[in-house]
């Protein structure tokens, strides 16, 4: 029988999450789980910190529903949320010039903490709207 390659360890989950804030407090519980179950607990302290920045903004600056997406393909995960909000984000400023600032650190800090970042016009649930993603190295 022929030697054949493991298929590489992907998955991914999706979390539909409502217009609340409570929002992020479940997601961030959910990502923790989901990581723990995978064996990427090390990646934990940051992927809540970007999961809650990415889930706050749908759920702050959108109305309409919102998911949590969380991927791993090729020792990379992805964690993403969508929104019913076909506008871009707003560009991230420089994480040092904000300090002392009341909003607007969110992105910044996900451009700080992330290897990658960037969005997609992705239409879900029947409705027009925008992926906002980030990536962190698995390994």
């Amino acid at each position: 029988m022929p030697e054949t390659t493991p298929a590489p360890d992907s998955w991914e989950y999706s979390l539909y999450i409502p217009t609340d804030l409570r929002a992020v407090t479940v997601s961030r519980h959910t990502l923790r789980l989901i990581l723990a179950l995978h064996g990427l607990t090390h990646l934990t302290e940051t992927a809540e910190l970007l999961a809650s920045e990415l889930v706050s903004n749908a759920v702050l600056h959108t109305k309409g529903p919102a998911c949590l997406r969380i991927r791993h393909r090729d020792g990379v995960l992805q964690i993403g949320a969508w929104d019913a909000d076909p506008e871009p984000p707003e560009p991230p400023g420089d994480f040092m010039e904000l300090e002392g600032a009341e909003s607007g650190r969110g992105f910044a800090l996900v451009r700080a903490c992330a290897d990658l970042w960037g969005w997609q016009p992705l239409s879900r649930l029947g409705h027009r709207g925008k992926l906002v993603w980030c990536e962190l190295p698995a390994a």
